[in-house]
C-alpha cells in the first residue's frame, strides 16, 4: 500500500486537502510535523503523529520533525481552554535535546535521500524583529481569516478570550510551513485534526507569499471507546521517558486497553502489517480471555519506545502478581520495576540488625510485621503451605536473613494466593 492507502486503512486520516494523492505519486515529498518542547519528553499521545512519520518515510518520502523552540515561547491555543507559562529558552533548549533522542528510536536520520531531519524554528525566527514579521508575514493574513479558525473562536467564544500572542501562533506556525517550503522543499505539514487550522494557515501563507502550492494532511485524536481521555491516568500522562513513566507501567497501560480499543491501537501504534494484524484480531476474538491483542500491541510499542530487555523485564514483572514469576525473575528486577510492581501493597519495616542472625519465620509474620495477627494463625499458614517468601514456599523452620533481601532492602511475603506484602529492612 502506499502512504495514504496505508493511513486510511489504519484509521489514521482525518482530513486532507486534495491533489496530495498526486503529489506523492509524482516524487518523492517532503513533509514535517511539529512537536512542542514545554516538556522534556514526548508522551503517548504524540505517537500517532509519530507513526504518521514512520509510514511516510517507509512509503520513501522524507519526513522533518520539527521541534518548536520559538512556538514553544508563543503557547498553541488549540485545545487549550487558558494560557500556558511560557519556558525560557534554555529551558525549551534542553527539552528539544531530550525530543529529539526520542524520536531518533523511531525515524532513521541516516539513510540517504529520504533521511528523517530535525529542526528547530528558533533558528529561523530568534533573528525576526517586530516591524519585519508584521512586514512579511501579517501582511498577507486578514485577520477576519485568523478569527474564523476554531482554535481562535472556540476561546472567544468561551468568555476566557486570547491574548494577541496566542492569537499570533497561528501566523507563526504558518511561516515555519512557509520557511520549509523555500529552504527545504517541504510540500506537506501533517498533525492532529486539532491543528488542521494552523497547517491551513501555512498552506494559504505559502499560496500569497510565494505563489506555492502546498499540503495538508492530519489524523484524528485518539479517544477511548468509554469516553475517557487517551493516555492519561491517575498518575496523569503516559511518558514515553522511562524516568517518569517506567517500562512496567508503559507495559501495563497497554496491556489494560480495552478490547475494542486494543483492535484500534495496534493498527494506529505498530507497524505490524494488516494481514498479522487481522489473524491477532481473529485469534483475540475466539480466546479473549488469552488478551492476544493487548499482548501484541504492549509489546510492540514497549519494545520501540524502551528495548526488548525492558520489555521482557516489564512481562517478567508482571507475571510476579498474576502470573507464574519465579524467585530467580524478582531477583532480576531493578529496584524501580519492583517498587512500580509493588505499588500500593502492605508495607513494614524492620532493620537490617534484627534479620543478621537469622529470625524465626513465625516471630517474623507475626511480631515484627504484624503480617499475621497471631502466632498460631502463622503456624496454620505455614503448616497448610500458604506462605511463600520472594515467590518461594517455606515452612515454619524457615529463618529469614539478610541473604533474603531483594535489592539488599526488601522481602516480599505472599499469604495464600492473593495477598502480598513487602517488607523494607532499613
Amino acid at each position: 500500500m502506499n502512504f495514504i492507502e496505508e493511513l486510511r486503512w489504519r484509521g489514521m486520516i482525518h482530513d486532507m486537502m486534495p491533489g496530495l494523492d498526486e503529489q506523492l505519486a509524482k516524487e518523492m515529498t517532503t513533509g514535517y510535523i511539529g512537536y512542542d518542547p514545554s516538556s522534556d519528553s514526548l508522551h503517548i499521545g504524540n505517537l500517532a503523529s509519530i507513526m504518521m512519520l514512520v509510514h511516510f518515510q517507509k512509503a520513501g518520502h522524507k519526513p522533518i520533525a520539527l521541534v518548536g523552540g520559538a512556538t514553544g515561547m508563543v503557547g498553541d491555543p488549540s485545545g487549550k481552554s487558558e494560557e500556558r507559562n511560557l519556558l525560557d529558552e534554555k529551558v525549551l533548549r534542553d527539552n528539544q535535546h531530550a525530543i529529539q533522542k526520542q524520536l531518533q528510536k523511531f525515524l532513521n536520520f541516516d539513510c540517504g535521500m529520504n533521511s528523517a531531519e530535525m529542526v528547530n524554528n528558533f533558528d529561523w525566527i530568534k533573528n525576526f524583529s517586530f516591524l519585519g514579521f508584521l512586514r512579511d508575514v501579517g501582511k498577507h493574513i486578514t485577520v477576519n481569516y485568523m478569527i474564523a479558525k476554531d482554535s481562535v473562536k472556540n476561546r472567544m467564544e468561551s468568555g476566557a478570550g486570547i491574548s494577541f500572542t496566542e492569537f499570533s501562533y497561528q501566523l507563526v506556525q504558518g511561516y515555519d510551513f512557509c520557511w520549509l517550503y523555500e529552504h527545504k522543499k517541504c510540500r506537506l505539514q501533517m498533525g492532529g485534526s486539532d491543528q488542521w487550522g494552523n497547517i491551513v494557515t501555512g498552506t494559504e501563507l505559502i499560496r500569497r507569499k510565494l505563489g506555492g502550492e502546498a499540503y495538508a494532511l492530519t489524523c484524528p485524536l485518539i479517544t477511548k471507546s468509554d469516553g475517557g481521555k487517551f493516555g492519561k491516568t491517575e498518575e496523569g500522562n503516559i511518558w514515553l521517558d522511562p524516568k517518569r513513566t517506567s517500562p512496567y507501567k508503559f507495559y501495563q497501560f497497554w496491556m489494560n486497553t480495552s478490547d475494542a480499543d486494543a483492535a484500534e491501537y495496534i493498527k494506529k501504534f505498530t507497524m505490524l502489517a494488516m494481514e498479522e494484524i487481522e489473524e491477532l484480531i481473529r485469534q483475540h476474538s475466539e480466546t479473549p480471555h488469552l488478551r492476544i491483542l493487548q499482548k501484541a500491541l504492549a509489546r510492540d510499542i514497549t519494545i520501540r519506545v524502551h528495548s526488548e530487555e525492558d520489555c521482557q523485564s516489564a512481562i517478567e514483572a508482571s507475571e510476579i502478581l498474576f502470573g507464574k514469576g519465579t524467585t530467580e525473575t524478582l531477583k532480576k528486577l531493578s529496584e524501580d520495576t519492583l517498587l512500580a510492581v509493588l505499588e500500593g501493597i502492605p508495607k513494614s519495616e524492620l532493620t537490617k540488625s534484627e534479620l543478621a542472625n537469622g529470625m524465626n519465620i513465625v516471630d517474623f509474620l507475626s511480631d515484627k510485621t504484624n503480617i499475621f495477627p497471631s502466632k498460631s494463625e502463622a503456624r496454620r499458614m505455614l503448616k497448610e503451605g500458604g506462605v511463600q517468601i520472594n515467590k518461594s514456599k517455606i515452612d515454619d523452620s524457615f529463618l529469614v536473613n539478610q541473604n533474603n533481601l531483594l535489592n539488599n532492602k526488601y522481602i516480599l511475603v505472599q499469604k495464600g494466593k492473593k495477598n502480598y506484602f513487602l517488607v523494607l529492612a532499613v
